[in-house]
């Protein structure tokens, strides 16, 4: 049973995406199609925020993926189409925004984390105290041959 919901989800997951872009958004020339689709999949949806325009069923997404397909008909190319979308929603529609001082956070914080961390646990290691190495005393050797010799 847990399979055949698991398939379902994979078609839903599917089907959501394949539907995405309705048939009155698409260009008539495949190859000016082929274009829209692979500048909308570098834009993210505003609303949605983990899919790209491409992906996503939100009113907003409907709207940037018929402005990018009406610059691509105008003869703007890829770069300019997304420029046009960057200059009025800044860096963040991107997917993979561009790696300069303004973005520096996102893109290293993940980093300077995992080295703050591994740092501090070595020094939690480090300074922790030894055990102690007590000799045992007459008592605790006695208990510890009857367990040995409990064992046998």
């Amino acid at each position: 049973m847990t399979r055949a919901l698991a398939v379902a989800a994979v078609l839903l997951g599917i089907a959501h995406a394949a539907f995405a872009v309705e048939p009155s958004e698409m260009l008539a020339n495949p190859a000016l199609e082929a274009r829209a689709e692979a500048i909308g999949k570098q834009l993210r949806c505003q609303v949605c925020q983990n899919e790209s325009i491409e992906e996503s069923g939100a009113d907003l997404a409907h709207d940037l993926r018929v402005i990018i397909r009406e610059r691509l008909k105008e003869g703007d190319s890829d770069a300019q189409a997304i420029k046009y979308v960057t200059d009025r929603y800044g860096d963040f529609v991107l997917l993979k925004p561009p790696v300069e001082p303004a973005t520096y956070l996102l893109w290293f914080s993940p980093f300077v984390i995992l080295a703050v961390g591994a740092a501090g646990a070595w020094l939690y290691l480090r300074r922790r105290p030894a055990p102690p190495d007590e000799p045992l005393d007459l008592n605790q050797r006695r208990q510890l041959e009857r367990l040995l010799l409990d064992d046998q």
